[in-house]
């Protein structure tokens, strides 16, 4: 059966998915559902949606990195990096495009290359850069407007999980994937 949030989906991007080896997931909003919860203590804690963290995981195994790049610096996103076993988290970014592309030269990567996953402004610049821009289905108007996709589940609701699974898909790697589940 397939899924309806691949179905329809244009040769163009289907062409730019298939192309990355690096996916970056912006945090706060893409993540999470971008409420900012505090206790009583003042810690911050955040809710992430198990099927990103699958989806997260098996892009690795199938040999697409994945970075975490954040313009807030938060403990929650640190332990939820290791325990997902992503080795490159760039918290308290103010510049994510600059960030980006520094990480791009680190691991010899093209833009094409690299999809970047946002919901709102400060996504912006580094969404212009990447060969496959997504934002989430709840993101600001101008993000989804740069967008090459737009997922259909908003931040933290398992939108993560759709861009990697549009990444399989387009690299051909869905079949096995769902076998491997069987």
């Amino acid at each position: 059966m397939p899924i309806n949030y691949l179905a329809n989906l244009s040769a163009d991007l289907l062409a730019r998915a298939a192309k990355i080896r690096l996916a970056v997931f912006d945090v706060d909003g893409t993540l999470t559902d971008g409420r900012l919860w505090y206790g009583e203590d003042g810690r911050e804690t955040k809710v992430f949606h198990v099927h990103d963290g699958l989806g997260l995981k098996r892009l690795q195994a199938n040999g697409v990195q994945v970075a975490l790049i954040t313009a807030r610096i938060s403990h929650p996103v640190a332990l939820r990096a290791e325990e997902l076993d992503i080795a490159h988290v760039y918290q308290g970014q103010g510049d994510k495009r600059a960030c980006l592309q520094e990480l791009l030269d680190a691991l010899h990567l093209t833009t094409e290359q690299v999809a970047f996953v946002g919901d709102d402004l400060p996504d912006l610049p580094p969404m212009r850069i990447a060969g496959l821009a997504v934002a989430v289905a709840n993101a600001h108007p101008w993000v989804a407007e740069a967008a090459h996709w737009q997922t259909t589940k908003g931040g933290g609701m398992g939108a993560a999980r759709e861009v990697c699974d549009l990444i399989l898909h387009a690299q051909g790697k869905s079949v096995a994937e769902r076998e491997r589940w069987q």
